[in-house]
């Protein structure tokens, strides 16, 4: 007889446990469609993000104003290594690769031995790039905005 009655229990709990399964589908669809409707009004709000940190205070700006040793000729130089700053390294097994934004925002892009101006794009280090000057020269940029010319490097 007990046998019977646990039968009886367990099934009318898998009825019960199926009626708030097909419940639950209604009530999922409703948070889709809720969920929806908020991604819609978030993609409808184009707030343009800062191009330079709030919170970085007057470090974050132009390179210009660290480095004042640069000649004339290299400041008015749009592509110039001193008008943008370090911003990614990317090292891979086939390629490396360094992210640079320009002083008016414009992101760049520049892979080993590609060139910015008049100067390539020759290694990269854990925290720095290192490029090569026309006359055999090294500027070598950091993520702190710092940039140093050597003979070697």
């Amino acid at each position: 007889m007990n046998l019977i009655r646990f039968f009886i229990v367990l099934i009318a709990l898998l009825h019960i446990n199926l009626a708030a399964v097909a419940d639950n589908h209604e009530t999922k669809n409703k948070l889709v469609d809720e969920v929806k409707k908020i991604n819609k009004e978030i993609d409808s709000l184009d707030e343009d993000l800062p191009l330079n940190d709030p919170f970085a205070g007057q470090s974050s700006n132009n390179s210009l104003n660290t480095n004042l040793m640069i000649s004339e000729e290299e400041a008015q130089d749009e592509m110039s290594l001193y008008n943008f700053q370090l911003v990614g390294l990317i090292t891979g097994k086939d390629n490396s690769y360094i992210s640079l934004v320009r002083s008016d925002g414009e992101p760049f892009i520049l892979v080993l031995g590609q060139y910015l101006g008049k100067i390539q794009l020759i290694d990269l280090r854990l925290s720095e790039a290192i490029f090569k000057k026309e006359n055999k020269e090294y500027l070598i940029i950091d993520f702190n905005n710092q940039i140093r010319e050597s003979n070697e490097y």
